[in-house]
């Protein structure tokens, strides 16, 4: 504490803190760059010595500028349902939303893309950002919720339970049948694509049916990848009687090939997927999927990240949403069984 009368500074916050008083003004200021533990190091600081009263505690209140960011490498289905959570997981509540999106639909990336994302936003135009299905790790001196975290990822996060979907799905083609079950997987450095792969991979050993490396291949979520996969698999001699691929884009994807190549589904050919997006249900047949509740991943997202800005989060960090399977046309017992 500061002794007598004498105004409280910088520098005696910052000795309290035990950091710079170059930290001390970035939190003051609201810059990003600086970690949640260190902005609550300051704060306590600041309140220890009744610097509340001061003319930079008043800034560091009005830090704040009630704006939330979203930030995603494009938009397609997937994010737009997300988005319908997290708009009415704000709604009435004084937050604004910001949304920064790369301009092409389904373009290259190169890993790091959220973090350049995020230095741009985090702290001077918003509170704190959602990041949808980063590549790797976020940091940010902001708060951060992420949807669909990369792999080994420790950020607070939202997702689906992708193994037990995965699982699922593929119990309901063994079910009908199926044992040659071709999988297309996603991108790689998720940890949703992992998990979904586990969950086929857990359902044909449970089932006793032998796990054939030649029907399993990886696309990057982008349905465009799924097309050459698609095809390989299907051109082969002893093709499978059902994919099951791991997301609806790249599903709905294979359900065109397998038609160029003449292919009756769900006759010749079961095709499942994973979202339960809205093209989904309107395809021809309608695709067999899993519902991970996009919408719910976006609106929980939002919650959490409201809270933790508040500073009154008492959830845990990584919340985990149940799947449910949706069987429609594109799924049918196989006309010759093996």
């Amino acid at each position: 504490m500061v002794e007598g009368d004498a105004p409280v500074t910088m520098s005696d916050v910052a000795r309290l803190a035990g950091v710079s008083t170059a930290t001390v003004s970035r939190v003051v200021n609201g810059r990003y760059g600086v970690s949640l533990t260190t902005i609550e190091q300051v704060r306590s600081a600041i309140e220890q010595l009744g610097y509340e009263s001061s003319l930079v505690a008043t800034s560091l209140r009005r830090s704040r500028t009630n704006v939330l960011g979203l930030v995603t490498h494009s938009f397609q289905s997937y994010t737009a349902e997300v988005l319908k959570g997290v708009m009415d997981a704000l709604s009435q509540s004084g937050f604004d939303l910001i949304i920064y999106a790369n301009s092409d639909l389904y373009g290259t990336y190169s890993d790091g893309w959220e973090q350049r994302h995020l230095a741009r936003l985090s702290g001077t135009l918003t509170d704190g950002c959602i990041v949808v299905t980063p590549s790797g790790e976020v940091r940010s001196g902001t708060p951060v919720v992420v949807i669909d975290p990369a792999r080994g990822s420790t950020a607070p996060s939202v997702t689906a339970d992708s193994f037990a979907g995965g699982t699922a799905v593929v119990e309901h083609l063994l079910g009908l049948g199926h044992r040659r079950i071709g999988f297309i997987g996603g991108r790689a450095s998720l940890e949703a694509a992992w998990s979904r792969e586990e969950g086929y991979r857990t359902a044909l050993a449970e089932a006793g049916v032998p796990i054939d490396p030649q029907l399993i291949v990886r696309g990057s979520f982008n349905p465009e990848s799924a097309a050459p996969l698609a095809r390989a698999l299907l051109e082969k001699a002893d093709r499978p009687t059902a994919i099951f691929a791991a997301s609806d884009g790249m599903a709905l994807k294979a359900l065109q090939v397998a038609k160029d190549l003449g292919l009756d589904v769900p006759g010749d050919l079961s095709v499942a997927g994973f979202d339960n997006i809205p093209e989904s249900a309107l395809a021809a047949p309608g695709l067999t999927t899993v519902d991970q509740s996009m919408y719910r991943l976006g609106y929980e997202a939002a919650r959490m990240l409201k809270s933790l800005v508040r500073g009154d989060w008492e959830g845990p960090s990584q919340t985990v949403l149940p799947t449910r399977l949706v069987v429609r046309g594109s799924t049918a017992a196989p006309r010759n069984p093996m």
